[in-house]
């Protein structure tokens, strides 16, 4: 089982390093693109730790996979935060890597917000699996959510109720 913890700022090259793979392999699951991210210093990577929280799994010290946290900055949608960037190596898929990932940003989020939502690839069809055993919900689609190399990608929005106050 792979160990998993909330990244620094000292982090910055490994947390660039499987982010930037994290776009090369699945290009059509992120908002982001390779391209825009390589121009990204390790100093530009270490603010997005400072400033958010990233949980990174680790096996034999190497970081295999990550998932992020941000919170709705908005008065009125702050109780609402977002699981992100979720990415695991294809070798340690089905292995518990994402498992523990999505626990540790629920517990995180959790300590933070009242609901987690999250947007999933709607082929992705073994993370939509994943997210709905760690008790995310279906509530919409998003048409048309991405374009990769000129194909379109919808995408399924899910909500985890992490409050007593939710329904």
């Amino acid at each position: 089982m792979p160990r998993v913890r909330r990244l620094t700022p000292d982090d910055a090259p490994a947390y660039r390093a499987i982010r930037l793979e994290a776009l090369a392999n699945a290009p059509e699951a992120f908002g982001s693109t390779l391209a825009r991210e390589q121009t990204f210093s390790d100093a530009d990577f270490a603010a997005r730790l400072t400033n958010g929280a990233v949980f990174a799994a680790f096996t034999n010290g190497h970081i295999t996979g990550i998932a992020g946290f941000y919170p709705e900055p908005g008065e009125k949608d702050r109780h609402k935060g977002h699981l992100v960037g979720m990415y695991v190596q294809p070798t340690h898929r089905r292995t518990g890597t994402s498992r523990a990932l999505v626990t540790a940003v629920l517990a995180y989020a959790a300590t933070q917000v009242e609901q987690l939502h999250l947007n999933v690839i709607t082929e992705n069809t073994p993370a939509i699996r994943l997210y709905q055993s760690c008790g995310f919900t279906p509530y919409g689609t998003e048409p048309r959510s991405l374009k990769q190399d000129g194909r379109y990608f919808d995408s399924l929005l899910m909500v985890h109720f992490l409050s007593r106050n939710s329904p």
